[in-house]
Parts: structure tokens; C-alpha cells; sequence
């Protein structure tokens, strides 16, 4: 584990940090390497690590199906969350102080989840997600509950034009009284995806304003695609 965590250490994260800043979004490749990934996509059948299986058609989220984590999390993914996290937090305060919200965010993940704790967010938000052909995700935020961090990870365990088709990653970015942007996305397997929440601040003529964002996946074409979210705010339910 202290290969992934050197990893992480050792990404440029100036560069993600202006990414995330300008875009709203952020790609770290070849995070995981082969095995890691074939292992998360293996453990997918493994009921004892899972707390719920969603199947998305039945509340018209899309069509595919996701499995939420149990605690404890595998000790990769919590390796991953618990190190990738402190890079993110000085982000966050970033936008909530240009944006004049009144939160501020701890450099630690263990504090973020004691607020989670204290507000009866208990549940872990760790899930992996599997497509099949003509699977898709409808376009939407992961909130969970009041207390909220309002940057997240993907990792991406398949290949894409080689695993499956299609089944591109897909922001929306809403700015106020305009069109929505849309902005798709292909990481390739092993990659780290950073993205917003739920929004970002843009800077405009009188100061910085809030544009929301969703995220979704277009439509498999062919194969299947398997990728695991890291939320790093615990669920009420």
C-alpha cells in the first residue's frame, strides 16, 4: 500500500489543483496499475464486502447496476481515500472562501467523517458500478446527506475501445440564465478521475459566482465497463 500512496505523494499537484480550479475537473493517470483493477472487478462478486446492490432501472437512475462498500473498506480503497483526500480539502476551502460559504473543511479525512458521525451519516458511500451493453447512468450529484465534501474521485477498472464501447464519463455544467455545457470524458483503465460535486466557482465581472455540475455515463455500446467511486462523506442511508 505505500506504492499507492507514494503515488498519490508524488502526483503534480499544482497542476491538478489549477485543473480543478479552471475546469471543475481533473484526470491523474496510471494511478492503479493491471492487477489492482482486475482485483477490484474480481471482489465485485464477493457479497460479504457490500451493504446494498442497486439496480439503477428500478429507480430509473439508468440502466446498470452499483454496489455499495461495508466498513471496514478493503485496504486499498481506504489507502486511496485517506490519501488523496488531504490534497483535496485545501481545494474545497478554496471555492467555499471565494464563494462567501460559511464552511470550512478539515485536513483530515478522519475529522470529515467524525462531522458525517455527529450529523448520523454512517453508511459508507464507496461503491463500484458495472454496465453492461446499452448500460448508462441518468446525469445526477452525490450528496448523501447536510454534511457533504464537494469533491470526488472515480477510479476507472476497464478499457475503454478494449473492455467496452461507448460508455463515455459526462459532465454538465449549468451556468446561470445560459445553456448547459456538456463536457465527455474517457480516462483510460487505471486512471483517477477528480471531479466536482456538485459545483464550482467561476470568476465573472463582479466576482465569483456558483455554476452547478452533474456527472453521468452515455450509453455502452458493447462489453462491459466496471469503475469504483470514492465519496468521502458517509450516507444517512
Amino acid at each position: 500500500m505505500q506504492n499507492i500512496q507514494s503515488k498519490i505523494a508524488s502526483q503534480n499537484w499544482e497542476s491538478i489543483t489549477e485543473s480543478m480550479h479552471e475546469n471543475g475537473f481533473a484526470i491523474i493517470p496510471e494511478v492503479l496499475n493491471n492487477e489492482q483493477c482486475e482485483d477490484l472487478k474480481f471482489d465485485y462478486d464477493n457479497p460479504n464486502l457490500y451493504r446494498k446492490t442497486v439496480v439503477m432501472e428500478r429507480y430509473r437512475f439508468g440502466l446498470g447496476e452499483y454496489k455499495y462498500f461495508n466498513y471496514p473498506l478493503p485496504d486499498l480503497i481506504q489507502n486511496i481515500r485517506t490519501s488523496i483526500y488531504p490534497k483535496l480539502a485545501p481545494i474545497a476551502n478554496a471555492w467555499m472562501k471565494v464563494l462567501n460559504i460559511d464552511t470550512t473543511f478539515p485536513e483530515k479525512h478522519a475529522d470529515l467523517l467524525k462531522q458525517c458521525h455527529e450529523n448520523d451519516q454512517l453508511k459508507a458511500t464507496i461503491l463500484i458500478l458495472k454496465y453492461g451493453k446499452s448500460g448508462f447512468n441518468t446525469l445526477h450529484q452525490d450528496l448523501y446527506g447536510d454534511v457533504y465534501f464537494p469533491i470526488q474521485i472515480v477510479l476507472f477498472l476497464s478499457d475503454p475501445d478494449e473492455d467496452f464501447t461507448g460508455g463515455e464519463f459526462v459532465l454538465t455544467q449549468q451556468t446561470p440564465r445560459a445553456q448547459s455545457k456538456a463536457i465527455v470524458l474517457k480516462p483510460k483503465k487505471g486512471d483517477i478521475l477528480v471531479f466536482t460535486t456538485n459545483f464550482k466557482p467561476v470568476k465573472g465581472t463582479k466576482g465569483y459566482y456558483r455554476v452547478n455540475m452533474k456527472h453521468g455515463v452515455s450509453e455502452v455500446h458493447s462489453g462491459e465497463r466496471y469503475t469504483l467511486g470514492i465519496i468521502f462523506h458517509d450516507a444517512l442511508s
